[in-house]
């Protein structure tokens, strides 16, 4: 092979790379910067094929898709000067990817570890101005709001966006374990304590309003009786008085029966009287006038 066919063969391969390093493909899971000789040229690309001017600018990659930082446990100093060791993570992506090459490097793992001493930080004055049973139940949330605000304005200087920030687990030592334990048992049978005397005396006020009513209707009901028993009974006195006084004498011949059945029930009963009486005198005659 001569040299002109040499050096049209390395022209050949030179213009292939060229061309080839003229081109590049950004996915939409990436987000791409351009430099040209060290100095940034372009960024954001969106998803496609991109041109670029070869060997003078090359591209630089990286994630957009929202990250994960699992922080290993850090222990906190609680405002009663007790240790809790706490396990957090954080949900995170790129947002200026500028900004973010500038104070990082391009390295999610500078970026991370940035991150996680941002968040520490915030979690230590959280943590720091409140006692342990505050952290644990009362005031969890409002922890994780507030060092959500905070940490994202400071993770905005290294072209990140926090998308959120979670406490997965709040441990004691085994020396603070027992007595937050017993505090809060304590507590929670305070509680319990409060709700039952309250049921108690909800139960008493009921049942005395139920027994009130109860004595009221059984009390009208009485009356009501009464009324409708003595006006049953003038009802009763007028229809005998009117039925008894066409025949005086055999309303008191019905009147001695009464008494005579009413006296003599079992065979064992004895009354003792004078047979001279008035009570016997329809047992010597039918018309209860005395025999001669």
């Amino acid at each position: 092979m001569t040299n002109r066919q040499l050096l049209f063969l390395g022209l050949g391969l030179f213009g292939m790379v060229a061309l080839l390093d003229s081109f590049f493909i950004v996915d939409e899971r990436e987000r791409a910067v351009l430099f040209q000789l060290g100095q940034i040229r372009g960024v954001d690309y969106p998803p496609g094929l991109h041109f670029k001017m070869p060997f003078v600018q090359n591209v630089r990659k990286f994630d957009s898709r929202v990250l994960t930082l699992d922080s290993p446990t850090e222990r906190f100093l609680t405002s009663e000067k007790k240790n809790v060791n706490v396990d957090f993570f954080v949900k995170w992506r790129i947002l200026d990817t500028t900004n973010f090459y500038r104070a990082t490097g391009g390295q999610e793992i500078i970026a991370m570890d940035r991150l996680a001493s941002i968040v520490n930080r915030g979690l230590r004055d959280e943590f720091g101005v409140r006692t342990i049973q505050q952290a644990v139940s009362d005031e969890r949330n409002e922890i994780m709001t507030n060092l959500k605000l905070s940490a994202k304005s400071k993770a905005a200087e290294l072209g990140i966006e926090i998308i959120d920030v979670r406490v997965k687990r709040i441990a004691f030592d085994d020396d603070v374990r027992d007595s937050v334990y017993d505090r809060m048992r304590a507590e929670r049978q305070r509680v319990a304590s409060d709700l039952r005397a309250r049921g108690a005396e909800e139960a008493e006020r009921i049942r005395a309003e139920a027994d009130r009513e109860a004595e009221i209707i059984l009390a009208n009901a009485y009356r009501d009786a009464e009324s409708l028993r003595g006006e049953g009974d003038a009802v009763a006195a007028e229809i005998y008085a009117a039925a008894y006084g066409k025949d005086e004498e055999f309303y008191a011949f019905y009147r001695s029966l009464n008494i005579y059945r009413n006296a003599w029930r079992g065979k064992d009963d004895i009354l003792v009287l004078e047979p001279e009486g008035d009570l016997f005198r329809y047992f010597k005659s039918a018309d209860g006038r005395a025999r001669k």
